[in-house]
């Protein structure tokens, strides 16, 4: 495996591991290793995508308390 997916690998497992209130994820390589780069950046967009909804969703919860 390529430095360069090893890295990829171990950005997907430190995104997962930034959700709040989810236990700690581990992710053995050996699982993604059959996967191309491409693939692998597609994950890494698909979760920052996901946390950036999820920001926008707690920002417009939030602003419902907002007094005026």
């Amino acid at each position: 495996m390529t430095k360069r997916k090893q890295d990829l690998i171990k950005d997907i497992q430190n995104l997962l591991n930034t959700y709040q209130g989810v236990s700690q994820t581990s992710i053995n390589p050996a699982l993604l290793e059959f996967m191309d780069e491409e693939t692998l950046i597609g994950i890494i967009d698909s979760l920052l995508n996901q946390k950036e909804d999820s920001k926008e969703a707690d920002t417009e919860w939030l602003e419902q308390f907002k007094t005026k």
